[in-house]
This record gives C-alpha cells, structure tokens and sequence, in this order.
C-alpha cells in the first residue's frame, strides 16, 4: 500500500468519521430546534389572546369571560382562503386549535371541539399549570411512538383584578413543520455528501503536495541504480530538502569512493604492460648484456622504450583529460557552434595523418547546422572519433563524415572502412581502459578517446555510439541536441551513463 494512498485513506476516515458525527447530530437536533422555534411563537399567540380576553374580563360583573368575540375571529378566519407560499410548503387553511377554560379548568370555549365545553381540563398539563400561576405548555402524542402524531399545546393566564379568570391554550400540531424539518434534514444530507467530496479531494490534494517530493526521490534513487545521468531532484523547502541534500551527499561520497577504487585498478592495469616493456628493454641495454649487441638490436629496443614511455605519457595526459571532464558539472563556455565549419577544421588538423596513409574524407556537411555547447569539448570529441577511424581505415581506403541537422539538434557521423569492431567488443567501447588493437602496428591505444567522447554528449545532454557498417566497417555517431540541459550532470560512471532528462 502506497503512502499516498495510506494518507488519503488516514485523511477520509478521520474526516467521513467528524462529518458523519456532525451531519448525525445536525439530523437529530432539526426538530427539537424547530418545535422550540414554533414553540416560542405560540407562547407570543397565546399570550397576545390572552391580554385580549383579559380585558374584557376586566370590563365584565364579576370577571365572568366573554369568549363571543374569539368566537367569531375563529370562525372569520377559518372560512378564508389562505394562500401562502412558505418556501416549499404551501399553506391554505388555518392551522391552529384555541380553547379557554375558567378558574377550575372547566371548558367555556373549544375552536375543534365545541362538545367539549363544559368539560373539565384541569388534569391536562398546561391547564394545571397556568391556573397555579406557572407556565404551562405540554406535547401529546396522538398515535402513541409515532412523533408526527405530536400536538403542541401553550396556555396563558387570564388576569383580572390582579387575579387568575382563567387560561387560554393554542394548540398546533407539530407536523406542520414536518416539511420543513424533512427539507432542512434533505440539504443537510446534500451538504454532508458535498464536505465529503470536497474533503476527499482536498486530502487528495494534500497527500499529491507531501508524497510528491517522496516520488521525485524515489525516481531519483532509481534512476541512479540504472545507471543514468540524472540531476538531483527539485524538493523545495524543509525537511525534504535537507534529505534530498543529505542523499546527494551520500551518492557523491559512495561514487568517489568506488570511482577511485576503480580507477586506481585500471590505471594499475594498464601500466604494468608499458612499464614491464620499459624494464625489459633496458635489462637488455644494460651494459653487461649489451656487449656484442647488435646495432639494430639496440635501435630496437631503444624504439621500444621510447614508444612505450609515450604511451604511458598519453595515458597520463588522457586520464588527466578525462578526470576534469568527469568533475566537470556543467558546461562553461556555453557557445553557439556551426559543426560544419568545425568538422572541417578537424579534417585540416589530421591532413598529416591522412596524407601518410592515403586517405580521404569524403564530406558530407550540411550548411547551417548549428548546436548551442562548449566549442572545445565538441572539437575534442570529434577529433577522437576521427582519429579513430584513421587509426582502423585501410591504407589508401576513404573515410566518411557527415553532419546533418535533426528536429531536435544536429548528428555526425564517421564511417571508415576498415575490419569493423568485434561482436564481443561493442558493448565494451566506451568503457575505460577498453581498447582493440589497431589493424596495422597491432598495438592498442589508451582506451580513453571514446570514453572522452561518450561524457562530452553526455554533459551536452546527448549520445554517443559505436556500431558496424553491414557493408563493413565501423560508424561513430554523435547526437547533439541543439540546446545543452540546464541542469548540472550529477552522474559519473565507468561507463558514461547517458542522460535522463528532470522530470
């Protein structure tokens, strides 16, 4: 199970748990607030019709009530034609009960149940306690269990003289308000289902903000096993910062660590060869084995050490070459290079060469092929694979170079025509140290011209490669794009891991 989907599962159980919690006790506390709201207003009816009967209590022998007058609004009211559009509810008769009893509870008045007068009420709650001077309100079921069965009834006392006449009591039933609570419950419902999604999204969002970073390092770390050149991982601020940081700490000091181990025991390897040729050549000039040597004996194995302490002084001089390049992060000199004008200029450089071994370069340039990079570097690397091809082209055979634009840089080519590379080698080429005898001395270079070529394309953000020709023959090829990356090459490996873009 991912993180991400641990946060935004963690993120909608703790919210769908305090959403549910609160729509629950919204659902569940609408009708009480509803009956009280309605509750109040009845108190203020009551109250108001009450005052009404008081006075003319007041106004009568003895404080006897008169309740003709009520009598008569009742049935006005009753026989109008509402039409009240409340909301969604619409309301078209009246819906309320009045009676009024005496000082003992008796019935003289009942809007809905006019048998009833006569009878006594004092039992019933709000009765009982109005007369004695309290408030008195009660709530009766109809339908026993059955709460829309429920009928509010509020009574006020009528005062005269300072002294309770009687009481009157509104009564509603509690289902005209049904409506509205099934409304309010409709919408709150809607509203929990709206702060779910909304919820659900908003952790969404929030597990993308605080796992992306996670993944941007894990791709990081992952790519960096593959083997490819990829730059350290925008992280932001904080905490992840810092382990971004402390990781690119720790990947420098591991690859300095096997980089060196590494160089060191191919540099071992490389010069033992030279250096045992060295001191065998000059066991034999030593000038007790060197009596009676033959002049050209001599002139041998003086050629010998001359030639293998310049190798040795080429290896120096490429590895110095090679561990700048390796160190470098960017590109300095960032230029734009015409690769046609270049490539030609290399040709004039290696006319010597060409001339003593009866070749020619048979051109192929494309005009106006130009790539943004450091003009040296690239000069470097195409007088190395150069240098290669004549190193392995036949005396008196041609070498192709061409440079043609793409739609996303430029590429050269440089085909020569001579034995090709072995099947078991051409996964081996650009590796240090790596070389195939050359065709004519048999002797084998330095093994570092194509790795210097494969980490030039790659600081340039490009690609080198090396393959046969079906018509023989081996073709190097550079893919240049016609911008470098703006990104600092992080990755320094043996074999020149090539370059993933950020992502």
């Amino acid at each position: 199970m991912s993180i991400r989907f641990r946060l935004v599962l963690a993120f909608m159980i703790a919210a769908g748990l305090g959403i549910f919690s609160l729509t629950r006790s919204l659902l569940e506390d609408l009708r009480p607030r509803y009956l009280e709201a309605m509750e109040e207003s009845m108190v203020d009816t009551a109250a108001i019709m009450a005052a009404d009967l008081s006075r003319d209590a007041a106004q009568s022998p003895g404080g006897a009530l008169d309740t003709s007058a009520l009598a008569a609004t009742m049935r006005d009211a009753r026989a109008r034609h509402l039409s009240a559009k409340i909301y969604e509810m619409d309301k078209s008769s009246l819906g309320l009960r009045i009676y009024v009893t005496d000082a003992a509870g008796t019935v003289v008045y009942d809007s809905d149940e006019p048998g009833d007068v006569g009878k006594s009420y004092a039992g019933w709650r709000d009765v009982r306690l109005t007369l004695a001077g309290e408030y008195g309100a009660r709530t009766t079921h109809l339908v026993p269990d059955d709460v829309r069965s429920a009928v509010l009834y509020v009574a006020a006392p009528i005062v005269s003289g300072g002294v309770i006449r009687g009481c009157l009591t509104v009564c509603k039933p509690a289902d005209s308000v049904t409506l509205f609570i099934d409304v309010a419950k409709r919408k709150t419902i809607i509203g929990g289902i709206l702060a779910t999604a909304l919820v659900a999204l908003l952790g969404a969002a929030i597990s993308f903000w605080i796992t992306r970073p996670i993944e941007r390092l894990t791709r990081y770390a992952r790519d960096l096993k593959d083997g490819y050149r990829t730059p350290a991982p925008e992280l932001g601020p904080g905490e992840l910062r810092g382990l971004g940081l402390a990781f690119e700490d720790m990947r420098e000091a591991l690859e300095g660590r096997r980089y060196v181990e590494q160089y060191v025991q191919n540099l071992t390897h490389e010069m033992k060869s030279p250096l045992s040729a060295i001191r065998a050549s000059a066991e034999l000039l030593s000038e007790d084995l060197a009596q009676g040597m033959a002049p050209d004996a001599r002139a041998r194995f003086l050629r010998n050490i001359r030639v293998e302490s310049e190798r040795l002084r080429s290896l120096v001089d490429r590895l110095l070459q090679l561990s700048a390049l390796e160190n470098q992060k960017a590109l300095r000199e960032v230029s734009p290079i015409d690769l046609a004008a270049l490539a030609g200029s290399v040709i004039d450089d290696f006319e010597p060469q060409l001339r003593e071994k009866r070749l020619r370069v048979e051109r192929r340039l494309d005009a106006e092929v130009a790539v943004r990079g450091e003009r040296f570097l690239v000069r470097q690397a195409l007088a190395n694979i150069l240098q290669n091809a004549i190193d392995f082209s036949s005396e008196g055979s041609a070498i192709d170079l061409a440079v043609h634009a793409t739609p996303t840089g430029a590429m050269v080519e440089v085909a020569d025509r001579g034995p090709g590379v072995p099947d078991f080698a051409l996964a081996k080429v650009f590796e240090r140290f790596y070389s195939l005898a050359r065709p004519k001395s048999g002797m084998k270079g330095t093994g570092l011209g194509l790795t210097f070529v494969r980490e030039v394309t790659a600081l340039h953000g490009g690609e080198a490669t090396l393959a046969n020709r079906p018509e023989g023959g081996a073709v190097a090829t550079l893919v240049l794009p016609e911008r470098p990356p703006t990104f600092a090459s992080s990755t320094r490996s043996a074999h020149a891991a090539p370059t993933r873009p950020p992502q």
